[in-house]
């Protein structure tokens, strides 16, 4: 099967527009269902929709002979687990920051991801394409900080909390930065099918373990989260839809390119983060983050000069 060079790229942006309209809906969520419960409706309500991929993929004859063995789990497990709690620590800091700043402290993501890859997957990139995450990273970087004055008390407070939001933002992008190789490496490992047969089984697989887990953890510590959940059906079925959707296109391109590169085109979900951020929650960029947003772009085209 010939394969577009550019098909992961379009996935990519697909699945970075998808998961910013997720993101916002389950930042809507946490009131009703708190944080692990709007956790959980990306996994718990994408599930459904995951399984008719497959479905709709297996009657291709696109899952022939999938080598789901020890080395695929290992990775599956990594991927799948992390993600989990890198989803949870993103909506705790969705709490203390903006939407479109926490967005960005989490989109630091790239560098340790081509970093991961490198040493675990044997994923290079180009010296450009390296160029390209490093302009793009700093973009986010520069987005995420705000200037304070230095010498009153309440600023003080204000810069650490500033500075722990910024901790947090980076150890969440770290667990994403984990997620995303597993991912990768499990795709990876399922053998020789087409590439979207197999990053569809992943995908299911991955939702199916995560939400087991979540359920199981929230019935025993949490029992009213999970009534809560099929009470707000209707916008957690939004939720689930436009998450497992967003998955499917991330799992897609992490099949046919490095996670790092993916990553890095990924950060184009800021500027989406930015336009929804002014639609949805009111929230103003200053010049300083649209500052920010432009070296994302210009980072962006930098990977994909190198790339191609």
């Amino acid at each position: 099967m010939i394969v577009p060079g550019s098909l992961w790229v379009a996935c990519t942006v697909a699945a970075a527009a998808g998961q910013t309209l997720r993101n916002a809906m389950q930042h809507s969520l946490i009131g009703t269902v708190g944080t692990v419960g709007a956790t959980h409706v990306r996994f718990l309500y994408g599930l459904p929709f995951a399984c008719v991929f497959l479905a709709v993929v297996a009657s291709t004859g696109a899952i022939r002979d999938p080598q789901m063995d020890l080395a695929f789990w290992g990775w599956l497990v990594l991927g799948a687990l992390t993600q989990v709690l890198a989803t949870a620590m993103m909506l705790l800091l969705m709490q203390q920051r903006s939407f479109v700043v926490s967005t960005a402290y989490i989109k630091t993501e790239p560098v340790q991801i081509a970093l991961y890859g490198f040493v675990f997957l044997g994923d290079r990139l180009s010296l450009q394409a390296i160029a390209g995450v490093l302009v793009a990273t700093a973009g986010v970087v520069l987005m995420s900080w705000k200037r304070l004055p230095a010498d009153a008390a309440p600023a003080a407070e204000a810069r650490s909390a500033m500075w722990r939001a910024a901790l947090l933002g980076i150890a969440t992008g770290s667990m994403f930065s984990i997620s995303v190789v597993g991912y990768r490496g499990a795709v990876l490992a399922l053998g020789d099918d087409p590439f979207y047969g197999r990053a569809t089984l992943a995908l299911v697989l991955a939702l199916a373990l995560q939400t087991v887990l979540l359920s199981l953890y929230l019935r025993l510590r949490e029992p009213g989260r999970l009534t809560a959940l099929v009470r707000a059906w209707k916008p957690s079925l939004l939720a689930g839809f436009l998450g497992a959707s967003a998955s499917q296109f991330w799992f897609l391109a992490f099949s046919l390119q490095t996670a790092a590169a993916v990553r890095t085109v990924g950060l184009i979900e800021v500027v989406f983060a930015a336009l929804v951020s002014r639609r949805l929650f009111a929230q103003q960029g200053s010049a300083r983050e649209w500052g920010g947003i432009g070296m994302v772009v210009a980072g962006v085209a930098l990977l994909l000069a190198g790339t191609f």
